[in-house]
Parts: structure tokens; sequence; C-alpha cells
């Protein structure tokens, strides 16, 4: 009987009183390791409340964040040849797409918006790094160029979010020729007399950062992001040498002439709303005329500006 008491019973009582707890309700920070409630990380744009640290962020949860109330119209982005090359490493080349789109419910690397920031209309891109590091392939080019031509059509400023780990090898000489057709694209714009604004997050490298990327009117980085074309591990074991602190991070290439501001991400959204305003020769942006992020207003957008 000792036995049934003292071990059974408590079993059985523990089994159906268990409740199951749901893993996604914390994050750890990387850089400090705080432990974050999901809903206050959400609040804050994925930025640490304890140290300032910013991880990474979707272009949905991006935009949601960027555009007046949280509105926007996505941009149609043509779809490119399915593995042009046939190409198969550890796993074939659609098979890692599938499970891409199915862990990030996104159908590719970037997405192109439409909307309002602050009542002026804007197009958007942002690139995704939880979609195959955020690779540079045929779709990512076919998203510039939507987005240029659209912003073009428009005659709207373009504002790009870059975060990659450069080119998609799957796709070989066909992700590397995005490279030239991404500064054709831009080189649109700016014939147009259209701002081009990047705003450089963690982490941007490889031929992003030596094509569209680094092509701005305006070049803004998140704190701390990486920027650079080869990463300081590769430079260390190439050169033999120690490289100085935060080396190819935003704060260093700020202080060395390479970017024009290092803005949080809980402030990006003003202050691209004061550049832009600035750039297309509009009046300064008055508080009380900007949209409150409690507003309810959802004024359907003007049907000549909605892609069909």
């Amino acid at each position: 009987m000792n036995w049934i008491t003292n071990y059974v019973r408590p079993r059985i009582n523990s089994i159906f009183s268990r409740r199951e707890m749901p893993e996604n309700l914390w994050s750890k920070c990387d850089e400090c390791g705080t432990m974050l409630f999901h809903r206050e990380l959400s609040e804050a744009l994925n930025v640490c409340t304890n140290c300032g640290h910013h991880m990474g962020i979707t272009p949905r949860a991006r935009f949601e964040a960027l555009f007046d109330n949280g509105i926007f119209t996505e941009v149609a982005v043509p779809k490119p040849i399915d593995d042009p090359l046939k190409f198969r490493d550890q796993k074939k080349y659609p098979d890692r797409l599938r499970a891409a789109q199915k862990s990030t419910g996104e159908a590719e690397a970037m997405l192109v918006a439409e909307g309002e920031i602050g009542r002026t209309p804007i197009v958007a891109a942002a690139q995704d790094f939880s979609f195959m590091g955020g690779s540079m392939g045929m779709y990512v080019g076919n998203a510039i160029v939507a987005g240029c031509e659209r912003a073009v059509k428009l005659k709207r400023p373009f504002v790009l979010f870059s975060a990659a780990g450069g080119a998609r090898m799957q796709e070989g000489i066909l992700s590397l020729m995005q490279m030239p057709r991404s500064t054709v694209a831009i080189q649109m714009l700016k014939e147009a007399g259209l701002p081009y604004i990047v705003v450089l997050t963690h982490p941007t490298t490889g031929g992003v950062t030596a094509s569209y990327a680094m092509l701005g009117d305006v070049q803004i980085a998140e704190p701390n992001a990486l920027i650079c074309f080869a990463g300081p591990r590769v430079i260390e074991q190439t050169i033999r040498e120690k490289l100085p602190e935060g080396f190819q991070r935003a704060e260093y290439l700020l202080d060395h002439g390479m970017l024009d501001r290092v803005t949080p991400r809980g402030k990006m959204r003003d202050e691209l709303i004061g550049i832009i305003r600035m750039l297309t020769g509009m009046p300064p942006a008055v508080v009380a005329d900007l949209p409150s992020p409690d507003t309810t207003d959802e004024s359907p957008v003007d049907e000549a500006q909605v892609t069909p």
C-alpha cells in the first residue's frame, strides 16, 4: 500500500493535472542573456529592453510598425524559374525552399509593399534573414526591380531594409547577376529624381553590400549591425592581424564616413518620415497631423495606387 500511496497515486495525479506551457512565451537575448516575455519583446520591436540589443525582425512585422496604422499593400513580384541549375548538395534546392517557406510563412526572402508613413506615401522592400539567410537570388532581384518600377510609376520614394548573408549559392551565376540588375533598377529611381533610402540591418554582407545596399542617397543603419563584404574572421585569417574593436559594425562605419546615421529601431519611423519629407520638398511633419498608433482609421488607399 505504501508503494501505491507514495508513488503510483502522485504519479497519476501529476499526469492528469499537468498543464502544457507554451515554449514560445519567452526569448533569450543573444547579447546579455536576459529572458524577455514575448509580448514585451514584440512591443519593443524585437529590441532587448535590458541592453538595447537589436534582434532579427520579419519584414511583415517591420512593415506593420512602419506604415501608418500598420496598413500596407503588397506589391506583386514575378516568380522566377524554380531550381534553374538543378542544384543539389545535402538537400535538393526545392526542398530547402519549401522548408524555408514553411518556417517563415513567406514566399521568399524579400517583401515589397506600398503605403504611407506619417501620411507620406512610399514604396518599401525588406529582406528576411530567417529565409535562407536572406540570400540574394533571382526572386530578390525581381523584388527590387518590381519595387523600383512601382516607385517610378507612383512617383514615390523607395526605402529598402537590407539583411543578407550574400548571394544564394544554389542559383550560382544567376544570383550574382542580380547585383548589376538591381543597380540598373536603382538607376531608374535616380533618373526619375526619386529618393532611395537604405536601412542596413544586422547582418548585411557579401554581394548585397557590394550592390544595392550601398547605393542609397541616404545610408542609415541599426545599432551594432554587421555591414561588410568579407567578414572579420575571413579578413583576420587573410592578413593575420587583429582587427580593431567593433570593426565593420555600424558605429565604426559611421565614424569612417560609410554611413549617414545609426538609428535605433524604435526611432527609425520618425527618422525616415523626416528624411523623406525633406528630400521630396514637403514641409516638416507636424505631430498633431501624424496618425496615432491607437487610431482605428482604416480609410482605403486610393484605388489608382493599389496593385491589381
